[in-house]
């Protein structure tokens, strides 16, 4: 019952036939190599975006951290909510790269901010002179940390709140496969459609071995970023690694296939956990689940074998306490139903 997290599971098989085939024989090094060419043709491909500049990376904070520090100045704001994992997971790591670029937080239910509380937030900083810093960053999580989706219609809304104030727009897609799976819109309408500027891309999450591209719609925003990401140590040397993975990743909708199985996984657990009693907290729209349980339950569920992650919520007490359940593309009927069965 391993609900702990999407980053525990394996690597998809075809990706590691993939790794495997790019092991036979040599390449030219750093990102010189055909199926880095490859990757980064099928990336512009599936996004319809020609001209997109592409890099791939190993971490998903590396592709966050690198993306921002390029839109944002050391000087600098990022927007972003509450919970945003720039926020909370990440040490601090996109203003450090960033040169000491600090972070506007901004709340919003169960994740998702809104075009209102956005304008608002940007208003707590006018920008009179250079005491203020500059407002240059809007950073939209989706999925988010809480599960939830930003259709395309929110993400336009979010990114005209933006622009009106000159800010460029940055998605966090350490989940984008699931948000793309759970609104049947395209990777376009989601990203540069709606106003967005570079996308982090997560492949680790869903299938692959360690897989991030950050994706940049005017190939403008990217200029010298090749030398950023150099800098920063994040240029692999064996490049077509990466490449090899993204490349069977996004072959014939592998990325989506998965990303449509963890969601599916974790509406199934949804529902499950209503029937007995114990409705989630958030609503479930891609493949994070979040239910307050008794914690003698949750101690009782753990200990017949449940991996699940505590997650203190608003009305937690002690008694009762928030977990967070996770599910991927290896998630099978069984540990779902063993999960329930324990409830």
């Amino acid at each position: 019952m391993n609900f702990g997290s999407d980053n525990s599971s394996g690597v998809h098989p075809r990706i590691m036939a993939a790794l495997a085939a790019a092991n036979d024989g040599s390449a030219p090094s750093y990102g010189r190599d055909a199926l880095t060419e490859g990757a980064a043709g099928r990336l512009r491909e599936i996004f319809e975006a020609p001209d997109a500049a592409v890099f791939l990376v190993g971490t998903g904070t590396g592709s966050n951290a690198l993306a921002l520090a390029q839109l944002c100045p050391p000087w600098g704001r990022i927007f972003c909510h509450e919970t945003a994992h720039i926020e909370t997971s990440e040490s601090g790591g996109p203003a450090w790269m960033a040169g000491g670029a600090s972070l506007a937080l901004t709340p919003g239910a169960w994740g998702r901010m809104t075009p209102q509380a956005l304008a608002a937030r940007i208003a707590d900083y006018p920008q009179v002179d250079e005491h203020d810093g500059r407002n240059a960053v809007l950073s939209i999580t989706n999925a988010t940390e809480w599960g939830t989706v930003h259709d395309a219609a929110s993400v336009a809304g979010l990114c005209a709140v933006a622009r009106g104030a000159g800010m460029a727009v940055h998605v966090d897609g350490a989940r984008f496969a699931n948000a793309v799976a759970a609104t049947g819109a395209s990777p376009a309408a989601l990203t540069w459609r709606a106003g967005v500027d570079a996308l982090s891309l997560g492949g680790t999450k869903n299938g692959c071995l360690a897989l991030e591209a950050v994706v940049f719609f005017d190939p403008a925003r990217a200029q010298d970023f090749a030398f950023r990401r150099m800098r920063a140590g994040h240029l692999w040397s064996k490049h077509r690694f990466l490449a090899a993975q993204a490349l069977a990743w996004l072959e014939g909708g592998l990325w989506l296939d998965l990303a449509r199985h963890a969601n599916a996984a974790a509406a199934e657990l949804a529902a499950g956990l209503r029937n007995s009693g114990h409705a989630p907290l958030a609503p479930v729209e891609a493949n994070e689940v979040f239910v307050r349980l008794p914690r003698a339950v949750i101690a009782r569920a753990r200990a017949a074998g449940l991996r699940a992650a505590d997650w203190p919520a608003a009305g937690d007490d002690e008694d009762r306490g928030t977990i967070r359940l996770v599910t991927g593309w290896t998630t099978t009927a069984e540990e779902i139903a063993a999960l329930l069965a324990v409830l």
